[in-house]
């Protein structure tokens, strides 16, 4: 499968421009789409899930025409928007099986095994006679995923999937959306970026309804080998060094402040040490082209 999107652009009734000219390709496997919160990142997986209409541009599945065979790409696809509620007095089996039966499943033998499938592969079986209310932030997100693969869909999307999850629970998450992967467009929507590092082979970076990057993460820190600089400083010394350099990022760690900055050629002075960069100098250095990082 491939997914095209093609100068697709949104604004609102309220003026804000949420997509701006958006185009990108989209082949099996993880793809990250990452970016600071109001980025137009769910303005993006709104209008593929077809909730939302786009002012112009195109979005093709294969032949399909995402944006006109509304019904169709429903069918084909498989989706976990940022806000998933649940019925909190439900058993998870029971409404897996409700779901099943909205997108189409009538035989109640097959629902069955479908059902006990999913909640067996989203480690969720075990817990399946208890009410959704009690699961915890991780349980929720998984059964999400499991109502998302009704269907076997060929395009899934997952909106912030990991926000206010656990470590573990996060890891967990992980490994499933690995799997979901190989064999499947799985659109990957987040602000932080160790989601992106750990599972896809391709991302975009998208600001203000924009996208500033698109490649292999690989390549776009190798990009910036010899580039990203290092140094502690007191936090009154800031203003200067934003104003002499590109400071891409900070972090206060025990009383100092930590920052990395970009240099494009030459060497900086008072006193930084190159560093190794990472995905996270790729994410903050497009990111500072459009908003103060200060901000983020």
């Amino acid at each position: 499968m491939k997914l095209v999107i093609n100068s697709l652009s949104k604004t609102y009734a309220n003026g804000v421009h949420a997509l701006k000219d958006v185009s990108l390709t989209l082949n099996n496997g993880m793809f990250g789409l990452l970016g600071p919160n109001g980025a137009g990142k769910s303005s993006l997986m709104r209008t593929i899930a077809t909730l939302q209409e786009a002012d112009s541009g195109s979005v093709m599945l294969d032949e399909l025409d995402v944006l006109k065979d509304k019904t169709r790409v429903r069918q084909l696809l498989g989706y976990l928007p940022q806000e998933f509620g649940v019925y909190p007095k439900i058993p998870a089996e029971r409404m897996l099986d409700h779901i099943a039966q909205l997108k189409g499943v009538g035989n109640a033998g097959e629902r069955k095994e479908l059902v006990q499938g999913l909640l067996e592969k989203v480690n969720l079986f075990k817990d399946r006679k208890k009410n959704l209310g009690t699961y915890s932030g991780g349980m929720k997100q998984r059964f999400g995923i499991a109502q998302a693969l009704i269907g076997a869909p060929k395009l899934i999307i997952v909106d912030e999937p990991t926000a206010g999850l656990d470590p573990a629970e996060r890891n967990r998450f992980y490994n499933l959306l690995s799997q979901l992967g190989e064999n499947t467009i799985v659109i990957l929507s987040t602000h932080i970026v160790e989601d992106v590092s750990t599972l896809c082979s391709n991302f975009a970076i998208i600001c203000l309804g924009e996208v500033l990057y698109a490649g292999d993460p690989e390549t776009a820190v190798k990009a910036l080998d010899g580039k990203i600089y290092s140094k502690a400083i007191d936090k009154s010394e800031l203003k200067y060094y934003n104003e002499v350099y590109s400071v891409i990022s900070t972090q206060l760690k025990s009383g100092k402040l930590h920052i990395r900055i970009l240099m494009e050629h030459g060497t900086p002075q008072d006193g930084f040490i190159t560093t190794t960069p990472n995905l996270e100098d790729v994410y903050f250095s497009n990111i500072a082209k459009r908003v103060d990082i200060n901000t983020i």
